[in-house]
């Protein structure tokens, strides 16, 4: 990537949850700091010494001091990025190595190109096939729960590869904790104004993520919660 590249992505803020990721983190964000200068990470409560894996690259750290869940991270890492000078665009980023930074370029130009204020990735236009059988379940029935999501016609309500608009990102308030931040984000654009496109993404389930469960894992996280969610409201 070249300098006037990188120049033009100073307005491009890159929020990353971090949750016990020390194994792979430094590789990831060292490979996000070649394209997106700006990158946030907030630690949540990792006892794996990801904190001080954040610190060596130089990017932007922020700690919870207790695990709090995926989307009280993101929060904090949304509100940090937007009170940052010059940012205009926000892009929430996993931890885990499973998003590819051509998907988040991609995506990253159809929002700059106007023709989308919040710009979502999705699983399941062209890559459907290398998404783990019990995950794709999962996140069909997620879509299917969502009457936000129908109404949208999204079809994948949860992934973490998305791109905000500063006007989006300045009105965002995540509340939920857990993984059913994604179906409140999905809520909450299906009430909105806002103009929202998915793009075609793929997710490299790799050995890593298969070896700490988080396909079974993060599906049955994200049933409960919204069973929870949906009993409360």
């Amino acid at each position: 990537m070249t300098t006037a590249d990188s120049r033009r992505n100073d307005d491009v803020w890159v929020v990353i949850p971090v949750f016990n990721e020390a194994p792979v983190l430094e590789s990831v964000i060292r490979q996000v700091l070649e394209v997106f200068p700006n990158v946030v990470c907030v630690d949540d409560g990792s006892g794996d010494g990801s904190a001080e894996v954040v610190l060596r690259t130089g990017a932007h750290l922020v700690r919870h001091p207790v695990n709090l869940g995926q989307g009280a991270a993101l929060q904090t890492g949304l509100s940090y990025a937007r009170v940052q000078p010059g940012a205009q665009y926000i892009v929430t980023y996993d931890a885990d190595g499973q998003h590819r930074l051509e998907d988040a370029a991609a995506m990253l130009e159809v929002a700059r190109s106007g023709q989308a204020d919040v710009v979502l990735g999705t699983r399941f236009a062209d890559h459907a096939a290398s998404v783990p059988l019990l995950k794709r379940i999962v996140l069909r029935v997620a879509v299917m729960l969502s009457p936000a999501g129908r109404k949208l016609r999204l079809t994948d309500a949860h992934n973490g590869l998305r791109v905000l608009t500063r006007p989006v990102a300045d009105q965002l308030q995540i509340t939920m904790n857990g993984m059913a931040h994604a179906s409140e984000i999905v809520s909450y654009l299906g009430r909105s104004r806002w103009r929202v496109r998915e793009i075609p993404v793929s997710i490299r389930y790799t050995e890593y993520s298969r070896s700490k469960g988080q396909s079974l894992l993060n599906g049955v996280n994200i049933l409960f919660d919204l069973s929870v969610r949906h009993r409360g409201g």
